[in-house]
């Protein structure tokens, strides 16, 4: 199982039993009523599992996969009544990894959970690195996509090499970018994040990995390899 999860889901029993009964195989749940709320939440692509329905309050749950495939590979399941013909090509299209349909019993739930994050560990992490070019000042995604960085990018992105993929607290991103440049402050660095995640996301549909932990830092998730 997931260290923790998210599950999204306005049907307050069949939410609130779930949640139960995953908690009790040892997973952290964090449950959501409104997809709007996942997304509000300060760690909202953070998770390591996500369990959504389709028909929900705020984002539809087909919008919302998409949401977060463009911010995270982790395992998505979901779990809904939605029983159009084309339901399921549209969700697995989306980035779904799994789709059982209600009613369905928490067991069954939990080995969907399992398999699906079972295949995900199994998989090469170096499928999806990412390249760091230094001497062209360039970050190159799986998908062979290129990123132009600026002084301040590279700055930024040398502190998540060394991390390898832990989170990186804004102490020591402040303290590299106000080597590197003149934003070592608390501003210049949220800009620059912001500017790093839009590069990213302009060259190339590929899932950003790069994740804000509120209140402490950030984090890529996914393998920086120098060349």
């Amino acid at each position: 199982m997931p260290k923790n999860l998210a599950l999204i889901d306005d049907d307050s029993e069949f939410r609130e039993g779930l949640h139960r009964y995953l908690s009790e195989l040892g997973t952290t749940v964090v449950s959501f009523a409104d997809s709007n709320d996942l997304l509000a939440h300060p760690d909202a692509f953070g998770f390591d599992f996500y369990v959504t329905d389709l028909a929900l309050p705020g984002v539809d749950g087909t919008e919302l996969i998409k949401v977060l495939r463009r911010r995270t590979n982790a395992g998505v399941l979901v779990v809904s009544g939605r029983l159009a013909a084309d339901t399921f090509k549209q969700v697995i299209t989306a980035g779904a990894d799994m789709y059982l349909t209600k009613p369905v019993q928490f067991e069954q739930v939990a080995i969907a959970i399992k398999a699906v994050q079972r295949r995900a560990q199994a998989s090469n992490p170096l499928q999806n690195a990412w390249r760091l070019d230094r001497r062209a000042g360039h970050l190159l995604a799986p998908d062979g996509a290129r990123v132009e960085l600026s002084a301040a990018d590279l700055a930024l992105i040398e502190c998540f090499v060394e991390a390898n993929g832990e989170v990186v607290s804004r102490e020591t991103l402040l303290q590299h970018l106000g080597k590197a440049t003149e934003l070592g402050t608390s501003g210049g660095l949220n800009a620059t994040v912001f500017r790093l995640r839009r590069r990213i996301e302009r060259a190339t549909p590929a899932t950003v990995p790069l994740q804000t932990k509120s209140g402490i830092g950030y984090a890529f998730r996914a393998p920086i390899v120098p060349i």
